[in-house]
C-alpha cells in the first residue's frame, strides 16, 4: 500500500510537470535532485487528491511514506514528504534523530532545506523529538546545507504559525554557532532566524546584534535592524 501510493503521487507530480519552471527553477534553486517544475500550489493538489488514502494509514506507514518518497529523488517528492508528515502529527511524533537525519539528506538546494527545517526537523526539535546536541551538530557541519538546516529550524521555536513560542536560550545557541559563517546561504539562513525571533523577543535579539556586532554579514545586520526598526526585512 505505501509503496502504490508514493508510486501515484510521484506520477501525478509528473504529470504536472512544467519545463519552462523547470528551467527557471535551475537559476533559482540549483539542485542535484531532479526537479519537475511543478508549482507549489500544485504540489498541494496533488496531496490533497490523495488524502484519503494517506490520512488512512497507520503512523508508521506514514513516516514510511515520507522515507519513499524522498529517496525517489525529485524536489517535489520531498516536498509531498515534508508536508504530509507535517500534516499528521502522529506520524511526526514517531521521528527519530536518525529518520530526522534520513528525511534531510542530499538537500541541496534552499527550498528543499527551508521546507525540511520548518516543517519536519524544526517541529522534531521544539517537541524533544531530536535534541539539541544535534542540531548543534549540523550547525558545525562542512557541508553548508546542513548548517542552514540546522539555522532555520530555529525558525519553528519562534513563528507562531508553525506552533512556535519564542525560544531565546536555544535560537541564539545555534545562531551564535553560525554568526561568523561568510556563506550567504547559511547568512540568509540566520537572517530569517533572527527576524522571527525579533517578532516575540525584540530586546534579546537587540541584545545579540550588539554582542555579535560586526562579526555578522552585514546582511543580516541590515536585515535584522530593518526588521527591529520597521516591521520589514527590507522597508
Amino acid at each position: 500500500m505505501v509503496s502504490s501510493l508514493a508510486r501515484a503521487l510521484e506520477h501525478d507530480l509528473r504529470a504536472r510537470a512544467d519545463p519552462a519552471r523547470r528551467e527557471a527553477t535551475r537559476d533559482y534553486f540549483p539542485s542535484a535532485l531532479e526537479i519537475l517544475g511543478v508549482p507549489a500550489g500544485d504540489i498541494r493538489a496533488v496531496i490533497r487528491a490523495h488524502r484519503g488514502a494517506w490520512r488512512a494509514l497507520p503512523a508508521a506507514a506514514v513516516v514510511e511514506l515520507a522515507r519513499e518518497l524522498h529517496a525517489g529523488g525529485t524536489h517535489e517528492g520531498r516536498q509531498a514528504a515534508y508536508e504530509i508528515l507535517e500534516q499528521r502529527e502522529d506520524a511526526a511524533g514517531l521521528l527519530d534523530p536518525e529518520t530526522v537525519r534520513a528525511l534531510g539528506a542530499g538537500n541541496d538546494n534552499w527550498a528543499s532545506v527551508d521546507t525540511f527545517a520548518t516543517r519536519v526537523a524544526g517541529p522534531a526539535w521544539r517537541e524533544g523529538r531530536i535534541p539539541d546536541t544535534a542540531v548543534r551538530e549540523w550547525a558545525g557541519s562542512a557541508d553548508r546545507w546542513w548548517r542552514r538546516t540546522a539555522v532555520v529550524s530555529t525558525v519553528a521555536l519562534n513563528q507562531e504559525s508553525r506552533g512556535g513560542t519564542g525560544d531565546v536560550p536555544r535560537t541564539l545557541d545555534i545562531c551564535r554557532r553560525v554568526a561568523a559563517d561568510a556563506d550567504p546561504m547559511v547568512a540568509k539562513g540566520l537572517s530569517w532566524a533572527l527576524r522571527a525571533l525579533s517578532v516575540r523577543k525584540p530586546a534579546a535579539v537587540r541584545a545579540f546584534l550588539d554582542e555579535a556586532g560586526e562579526g555578522l554579514p552585514a546582511r543580516v545586520r541590515r536585515e535584522v535592524r530593518n526588521k527591529l526598526e520597521t516591521g520589514r526585512k527590507n522597508p
